[in-house]
């Protein structure tokens, strides 16, 4: 069965090691928590990675240590698989998720999400020598709503990209990009982890790859220049609002802490702070 970001279904969940962050704890009201599980997938840079040593590192992991300290409670970050994440929430085998995960009308059927703590755009990553010499429109962004422009844009993409394989990690909103404007148009291979869609760009497995913008230029930069991002980059729409932790619908204390703790971090430059060391550009959006 083929598994999409937006769908839900799930394979199951990986196990991993976690961070514990905080101080002593503290009651919410409605609720006690006195301690919040928080899934990430660890293989998202630089959103959220292992380091050599086990360790989760990134920019989520710092920015929940952040939050913790200003909620006041303590967090434990674990790394799951990200096909089986959503289903883990619901199931109450943790208490929130933060994996770059998109607010998208789909998804919030079946979760709810804080107030966004980062925006960035969908985009394609190409070999510099490889099949696909060049894409169109790169450094312009398009916004899904603006359907002329977005028409126009996936179009004048479509040329170069016709015929050829696109990369992209199994249940994720670029997925859903792909299906719904390229999908008669290019060969769409799935992968269950982003890490794996780059090693298959870099041996000729695939012709392109395509991910979050942040992604695709933490993944280029790392290869010294033997790959590159192309094209036209796409924000809006079927791309969701920007990333937020996702949370139980039956969980609203929770996410008044989080969107709480979320404000203080915005309001004194933390966040930004934060993107800046991460992805060096502020990409954090308006709260």
């Amino acid at each position: 069965m083929k598994i999409t970001r937006s769908s839900f279904l799930t394979l199951g969940l990986g196990a991993a090691a976690g961070l514990v962050f905080g101080t002593a704890p503290r009651s919410a009201s409605a609720k006690e928590w006195k301690v919040i599980r928080v899934a990430t997938e660890g293989a998202f840079p630089p959103y959220n990675m292992h380091a050599p040593d086990g360790r989760l590192i990134g920019f989520e992991p710092e920015l929940l240590q952040e939050l913790s300290a200003r909620m006041n409670i303590k967090c434990e970050m674990i790394a799951q698989a990200w096909d089986g994440m959503i289903a883990g929430l619901t199931d109450g085998k943790y208490d929130a998720i933060m994996d770059a995960v998109s607010i998208t009308p789909k998804r919030q059927e079946v979760i709810a999400f804080s107030t966004p703590y980062a925006a960035a755009p969908s985009g394609l990553a190409i070999m510099k020598d490889g099949a696909i010499k060049s894409l169109p429109g790169t450094g312009t962004r398009i916004q899904l709503a603006d359907e002329a422009a977005t028409k126009a844009a996936v179009e004048e993409m479509a040329k170069p990209l016709a015929g050829k394989t696109i990369g992209v990690q199994v249940a994720t909103i670029q997925n859903d990009f792909l299906t719904r404007y390229l999908k008669d148009v290019v060969t769409i291979r799935t992968y269950s982890s982003g890490p794996d869609t780059f090693l298959d760009l870099k041996s000729g497995r695939v012709d392109a790859v395509m991910a979050s913008a942040i992604n695709l230029n933490a993944s280029a930069k790392k290869s010294n220049g033997e790959m590159i991002a192309s094209g036209y980059v796409f924000a809006g729409g079927l791309l969701g609002q920007g990333s937020a932790v996702g949370l139980r619908k039956s969980d609203p204390e929770l996410k008044e802490l989080f969107d709480k703790a979320l404000k203080s971090v915005a309001e004194d430059g933390t966040l930004k702070r934060l993107a800046l060391k991460w992805f060096e550009i502020d990409i954090t959006p308006a709260l």
